[in-house]
């Protein structure tokens, strides 16, 4: 396939995924306004470099056309909590939810300033993210106990899922009677062990996706409409 061949197709590709995410905009906009209920405040939960913001800009630009927020391989990119409000989310079947997506920082058990240092921070500035990422570990944890309506739990599909934080916090989910999905993401590297997952959690629903290149996120989708509708 010559090169201009292969050009005009990208090119074709990219126009009719700008024109879906256009079409689901106004959709969900006239359903948010027609079909009013309760919303549910839905948290992304789980540990640094799950692939939880990337998450919520994949579900916002998908509905919404916008973003919530950065990403960084560098742990801790997201330090406070991010709400982005009324999206509404459509099932195949017709049925659809209107929900506010909470991005919350990354839970763990442990934040050295020290593991900052090796990606090429100044002292100072490790400091300051691992005192901001400790207070907003703290932040996390205050919306799952006051304002969150329900839970999805992002994984690294590539590491073991059966880490003390994990463990701990599908434990805190699970006390707070919330529905929880539990995602397990970047299966789109060679090393990827989704069944791991299912294998560690199987009182919950898992969804393997790649949150990068979009893969099964439509699943994800009709999961969310079943589970949290």
């Amino acid at each position: 396939m010559s090169p201009t061949i292969r050009a005009c197709q990208s090119k074709r590709y990219i126009m009719a995924m700008n024109i879906l995410v256009q079409t689901r905009k106004r959709v969900s906009r006239f359903l948010s306004v027609f079909f009013r209920k309760k919303k549910a405040r839905i948290g992304i939960y789980g540990p640094p470099n799950a692939g939880k913001t990337t998450l919520a800009n994949r579900i916002a630009k998908d509905w919404t056309g916008e973003d919530v927020g950065l990403v960084s391989e560098i742990p801790h990119e997201t330090r406070r909590a991010v709400r982005k409000a009324d999206i509404t989310i459509m099932g195949s079947n017709g049925s659809n939810i209107t929900i506010d997506i909470v991005d919350t920082p990354g839970v763990t058990t442990k934040i050295d300033y020290r593991d900052f240092l090796e990606y090429g921070m100044d002292k100072e500035t490790a400091v300051t993210r691992a005192r901001e990422a400790t207070e907003g570990v703290a932040e996390a944890m205050h919306w799952l106990r006051e304002d969150i309506d329900g839970v999805i739990y992002m994984l690294d599909a590539t590491e073991d899922p059966f880490m003390q934080v994990n463990i701990m916090m599908v434990g805190i989910i699970e006390s707070r009677k919330l529905p929880v999905i539990i995602v397990a993401n970047k299966i789109d590297l060679p090393d990827a062990m989704p069944q791991r997952i299912k294998s560690a959690f199987p009182q919950h629903p898992v969804v393997p996706v790649s949150c990068l290149d979009g893969r099964n996120i439509e699943d994800l989708y009709e999961k969310m409409v079943d589970y949290f509708g």
